[in-house]
């Protein structure tokens, strides 16, 4: 039996779920019987990763979606729950990162970075919070970074301090929402194992990353993915406002 013919109905969407961590979470998601939108500002990847899941698009659907953009959140939760009713879970994982010694970055790139990292996550937080507060329901789950708990720079100064704003808009938006029957939790991954690293990272350089983590590899995007599935599970009602660490142990709390 498919699991979308259990009774489980819920609709997730997924920011930055072309590609990468974003369509691992959404696979996951789409397997455990939630209806998933699929979003991406590259709306044509969006649909063909959609359509990876679900070719009938009877329970995936691939849309665009500019994260920098508050009006475009309300568009797709307008547009989700013409089609399907309702949103249930928001996973804010759309990302950007530019390496850059940190006395070189500009005003523009600095903004370009925070712009997609913080702010629309703040905007998705924002559209969605209120949204399900006034269903007395929701789950939103924030895609961090380890960058953003220990000021690491390997991935851009300006990255690091938005994801760390990310860990603080998670609590904000926790304590607010908490009340109405809403959960915000965050996730904060280290060095994932993605086509993406291992095309852009020297060898050399991955296996020094590898040997620097405690538990002696990257780590695997399907855990990740997990968590975000328990998270955004009904019966996960007490926890919010936290922060989970999936980084091998390179930060220890």
């Amino acid at each position: 039996m498919s699991p979308h013919e259990d009774g489980a109905r819920r609709v997730a969407l997924v920011t930055g779920a072309a590609g990468g961590l974003g369509a691992c979470i959404a696979g996951r998601l789409y397997d455990r019987g939630y209806r998933v939108a699929l979003t991406d500002l590259d709306e044509e990847a969006a649909v063909r990763a959609a359509a990876e899941l679900d070719p009938e698009g009877r329970y995936a659907v691939g849309l665009c979606l500019d994260v920098r953009d508050k009006e475009a959140f309300v568009a797709v939760r307008d547009r989700l729950t013409e089609r399907w009713g309702a949103v249930h879970v928001l996973v804010n994982n759309a990302g950007h990162s530019k390496v850059e010694p940190l006395m070189e970055i500009g005003p523009e790139s600095f903004e370009a970075v925070v712009a997609t990292n913080l702010n629309g996550t703040f905007f998705g937080c924002q559209v969605f919070g209120a949204y399900f507060a006034e269903r007395g329901y929701g789950r939103i789950v924030n895609i961090a970074s380890l960058a953003g708990q220990n000021g690491g720079t390997a991935t851009g100064a300006h990255y690091a301090a938005a994801k760390g704003g990310v860990a603080t808009l998670t609590k904000v938006f926790a304590r607010e929402l908490g009340p109405h029957g809403v959960t915000v939790n965050a996730i904060s991954p280290g060095p994932q194992d993605l086509p993406v690293v291992r095309e852009t990272v020297a060898p050399e350089r991955l296996a020094q990353i590898e040997a620097s983590i405690p538990v002696g590899r990257l780590g695997r995007p399907r855990f990740v993915a997990d968590m975000a599935v328990l998270l955004a599970a009904e019966h996960a009602d007490a926890v919010t406002g936290a922060c989970w660490d999936a980084n091998g142990g390179l930060y220890m709390r």
